[in-house]
């Protein structure tokens, strides 16, 4: 879960939403992806489960430039980022939910 873009901080500007107040769970999607969907319904879940985790959903084809700015080769890819908006990691494919839960302890 770990690749390009690390290190690199998102914010409301680049998301189109504001970060959460503990850690962010960013979701790049398309419209006809399966996985997409699964995905969403997990990062919903932990986003409710943690206190101060927000989850954000970024559609891949609407986005090309940070697509291509962070590297994201395929949807859904989801990145981690930590309460100052910076990449802590990242997963693509649809994750399972105790993947996400152990990523928010890098960055919480």
């Amino acid at each position: 879960m770990r690749g390009c873009g690390e290190g690199r901080r998102l914010g409301a500007a680049e998301l189109g939403e504001g970060l959460g107040a503990r850690a962010t769970l960013v979701q790049f999607s398309s419209a006809f992806c399966a996985p997409c969907r699964a995905t969403r319904r997990i990062l919903d879940e932990v986003a409710g489960m943690v206190p101060g985790v927000a989850h954000v959903e970024v559609d891949a084809e609407a986005r090309l430039d940070l697509v291509r700015e962070l590297g994201i080769l395929r949807t859904p890819t989801v990145l981690v980022l930590d309460a100052d908006g910076r990449v802590v990691r990242r997963a693509a494919g649809q994750p399972r939910k105790a993947d996400v839960i152990a990523a928010l302890g890098e960055a919480v």
